[in-house]
């Protein structure tokens, strides 16, 4: 298990930012490919040869002027991430995770998803030539199953949610070695999310939103690009703004919502977790410390959306910007802060 032996808690990755400066600089990027790779100086893989990379990353960011107009926040704007490999944001974290665990060396590797981890975890793992072990929920959409079959992951039905793949993952880490890629059990998926932080502030000339409105299941995200905010700030790319971070998820499982507003600092498990945005039906998120402190830090907060609202979300997402949202990213559509700034910005709106 790759947590704090002295804590139990995630581990997160630091770097030399004062030397990752001299090269990583506004003009630099100007010429560096459009891929999340581009910040490769705050990256966690020291080989380049080591790098499986399908194109992840620079996704658009897509001025919504239409649904900015309904919603009365005229400058709003969605980062697309349905364009990454595998039509999640996903890719970001498991490219840094595997490439990271290639370069380790690692045998086999594993993970518990509800979904779209799973397939982006068997897209790199193929690329890589590693063996990959997926665990599920049993009652996940077949498509995930099917997708993750092709890429020629061994795919695990389980009956319970994703917190109880999570223990399977963690027995058959322990018993055949293979590197668990479960959510901030390792330090490396968060740094491939990072990177859409970066993206925001270069995509933006340097200047971050006022609000960035966020669908939250493991938070890797959120903890990612706040993580992103404080490195570029350091390292002189940006100054000491931040913007407000509001956490989204499901009223049929919102641990942290529920912790938030009691002021807790940790979220308990939530029973019986129930939505139909698999994305967010985590009961129980390692990270919850780290979400919760983004929040309070930024002066954000924490919102619970029903099922249903998500699903007429859609639409009205879909005919104004031309976008097809999953139902973690219309979730977002509630939480739109009207008239709450100038440039709120909705991040990510993740592929069917």
């Amino acid at each position: 298990m790759n947590l704090c032996p002295a804590c139990s808690k995630p581990l997160l990755v630091r770097y030399d930012l004062e030397r990752a400066a001299q090269t990583l600089t506004r003009r630099s990027l100007l010429t560096r490919p459009a891929t999340m790779w581009r910040y490769g100086e705050v990256l966690p893989v020291q080989d380049q040869a080591a790098v499986l990379s399908l194109g992840e990353g620079w996704t658009p960011l897509i001025r919504a002027d239409r649904l900015g107009q309904q919603i009365g926040c005229p400058n709003t704007y969605i980062k697309d991430e349905s364009l990454n490999p595998t039509g999640s944001f996903k890719a970001r974290g498991l490219s840094a995770a595997i490439s990271r665990a290639y370069e380790l060396q690692a045998r086999a590797i594993a993970i518990p998803s509800a979904g779209n981890a799973a397939g982006a975890m068997a897209a790199y793992a193929a690329a890589a030539g590693l063996p990959a072990h997926v665990f599920m929920p049993a009652d996940v959409p077949a498509t995930f199953q099917v997708e993750c079959r092709l890429l020629g992951a061994s795919v695990t039905l389980v009956d319970g949610l994703i917190t109880d793949c999570g223990v399977k993952v963690r027995e058959g880490a322990a018993l055949h070695g293979w590197f668990d890629m479960s959510t901030l059990r390792e330090p490396y998926r968060i740094e491939g999310k990072k990177t859409m932080g970066y993206e925001l502030a270069e995509q933006m000339d340097w200047t971050l939103p006022d609000v960035i409105i966020y669908p939250t299941g493991g938070g890797t995200g959120l903890i990612g690009m706040w993580k992103a905010f404080d490195e570029m700030e350091q390292m002189g790319l940006i100054g000491s703004s931040r913007p407000r971070m509001v956490s989204i998820q499901s009223a049929g499982c919102a641990p942290i919502v529920q912790a938030f507003a009691s002021g807790s600092e940790h979220a308990p498990l939530w029973p019986n977790g129930k939505t139909v945005a698999d994305g967010l039906r985590v009961p129980a998120a390692i990270g919850d410390f780290l979400i919760i402190r983004a929040l309070r830090e930024s002066q954000g907060t924490a919102l619970a959306v029903p099922d249903q609202a998500m699903i007429d979300y859609a639409p009205v997402i879909g005919t104004a910007t031309g976008i097809f949202p999953a139902p973690e990213g219309a979730a977002c559509r509630q939480a739109a802060p009207s008239g709450a700034g100038k440039m709120p910005v909705a991040v990510p709106i993740t592929g069917a």
